[in-house]
């Protein structure tokens, strides 16, 4: 083990890799400027409706230019943050590469969280302005009316584009160099406060870079981003990556299931990368239907959440498609590790199925994983320990939270809270697992949600005496959340009435849909909740789509 002086020699240690790298051949910047003699479609923009814009890599440099233009004459500056606060939108995507030629920093706002989170988001990141959808302003003003909030400049975002022709003067451009910030992703915590996870542009190009690499991007593939781009998936995988290799793109607004395959076949799609949530919404919708032709597609990156075997079975024997399943966070700006694409049918189906939970494959050239004990030494082969990372693609820091940058990189290794193991093939390559989180976090969907502010909540319901949230094995969410309750004295057993009140004070996906009555609350020697040890209560719901 290695011994370092301060938390920022743990962090260069962890921000680095054993092996060598070929320099990064491009910026942002310089990707753009490649743009101005290049017709092929980069961005289509397809919304719920069916309404369809498609950009070249040339108009799309013109806008991002414009908009880059706006920002200069707000008087931002390198190194200003700017939040993002809108669902899937193709001007969503140029106001972040517009941030990134002005070394400005994109901070991405998911507006199903709930105000007081938006709040602190807002907060937290010094956010100087904000770009706001039309539909989403009058509940962001209502947000940023409180006196702490007053110095963010609101900005309406509408199909005119308006408010971005307002600029006048000459474009300057920035001097920053490639390990300028680029994005601040907030990510939940265990304390139930989301923690800011800053991301550098070389962050973002080194995993562009790898992920391209991997599943063998080219400017001839088409891959399309159905995942929500206020996350690092959808951002980095289907819209940075594509840009970095001069390849094209299809974002979709709003994830429906009855026109993703009809929208491949139709937008001849080779990749989509989705979260195992997806993977049974399809399954399950073409159980009784006739089956897409797919003669374009080549495969689905998964990642992003919980994948059980039996979804990854019925998928791939129903689609006959192969899930190149991977594993990443924010905080390693999106994957670190992937199945390989070149194995063989038998070998991709023994890693997938034969060790109790599909593998989340190798790692990427950006980085290197291990498993280690809670003192930061490697276990043996098939022992299980906590998953750690280091690599180009790890995080420069949490932002303005001193104590999780300790925590995280302790052994100057980035510690993920996830735990696994590894185990090696002939060749000797450490295949590795993921078998649940260390961290407490309820990972539903590929969104992560800390328990201990559902548990708020829970604890104020009626006849309730003690109660914690737990997520549970889900076939349809990879997990799901329920409420394991001790009930007052005299009170009676009303499940209804505790999702009820629920339900009224959380977002639907975020409240429990299941409640198992105890006689108390598993706890350790030291108070601490021990939700692992009644998640087999909830076997029951594994199947169970739950639904507004």
């Amino acid at each position: 083990m290695m011994s370092f002086n301060s938390l920022e020699d743990k962090i260069s240690h962890a921000r680095s890799v054993k092996h060598s790298l070929p320099p990064l051949p491009f910026t942002i910047v310089s990707l753009l400027k490649k743009g101005i003699e290049n017709s092929s479609s980069f961005l289509t923009y397809l919304d719920q409706n069916g309404n369809r814009v498609e950009f070249s890599y040339r108009e799309f440099y013109e806008m991002v230019l414009a908009t880059a233009h706006f920002y200069q004459s707000q008087g931002l500056q390198v190194g200003d943050k700017i939040a993002t606060i809108s669902h899937n939108h193709w001007q969503t995507v140029v106001q972040y590469f517009a941030a990134w030629f002005c070394g400005l920093v994109i901070v991405p706002v998911n507006i199903g969280e709930d105000d007081n989170r938006i709040e602190y988001i807002l907060k937290n990141a010094e956010v100087k302005l904000a770009l706001v959808r039309d539909s989403y302003l009058s509940r962001i003003e209502d947000i940023c009316a409180l006196p702490e909030l007053n110095a963010v400049k609101l900005i309406e975002c509408g199909e005119s584009l308006t408010s971005f022709s307002l600029a006048e003067g000459v474009l300057k451009e920035p001097s920053f160099d490639i390990d300028t910030e680029a994005l601040i992703v907030f990510t939940s915590g265990t304390t139930g406060n989301p923690k800011g996870v800053v991301l550098s542009q070389k962050n973002l190009l080194e995993d562009a870079r790898s992920i391209s690499e991997w599943h063998q991007i080219t400017a001839e593939t088409r891959m399309m981003c159905v995942l929500p781009i206020h996350h690092v998936n959808g951002t980095v995988v289907t819209l940075l990556t594509p840009f970095y290799t001069g390849a094209s793109t299809v974002l979709i607004e709003k994830f429906k299931v009855e026109q993703f395959f009809p929208t491949i076949e139709k937008e001849k799609v080779h990749i989509v990368s989705v979260v195992p949530t997806l993977l049974q919404y399809l399954t399950s919708y073409y159980g009784d239907k006739a089956l897409p032709k797919l003669e374009d597609f080549k495969h689905m990156i998964c990642g992003a959440g919980p994948l059980t075997i039996n979804v990854a079975k019925n998928f791939e024997a129903l689609f006959g498609k192969p899930i190149v399943h991977g594993y990443g966070l924010s905080e390693t700006t999106c994957y670190s590790c992937f199945l390989p694409l070149n194995l063989s049918l038998k070998e991709h189906q023994s890693w997938m199925y034969d060790f109790g939970f599909p593998s989340i494959g190798v790692p990427i050239s950006a980085n290197e994983m291990d498993i280690h004990d809670e003192f930061g030494k490697s276990v043996a082969e098939g022992e299980r320990g906590e998953i750690v990372v280091r690599g180009v693609n790890v995080m420069k820091r949490y932002f303005n939270n001193i104590e999780a940058n300790e925590e995280a990189f302790t052994h100057g290794w980035f510690r993920t809270g996830d735990e696994g193991f590894y185990k090696k093939d002939k060749n000797g390559d450490a295949y590795f697992f993921i078998t649940g989180r260390l961290k407490e976090l309820i990972i539903r969907g590929g969104m992560n949600f800390a328990p201990l502010e559902i548990d708020e909540v829970i604890n104020q319901a009626p006849g309730v005496k003690a109660a914690i949230a737990v997520g549970f094995e889900n076939d349809w969410y990879g997990e799901e959340v329920g409420a394991y309750v001790q009930l007052k004295e005299g009170a009676t057993e009303n499940e209804e009435a505790i999702l009820t009140y629920c339900h009224e004070h959380l977002p639907f996906a975020k409240a429990p849909k299941v409640v198992v009555f105890g006689e108390e609350i598993p706890v350790t020697s030291t108070g601490k909740y021990q939700r692992r040890k009644v998640a087999h209560l909830f076997q029951a719901w594994k199947e169970v789509q739950f639904r507004k």
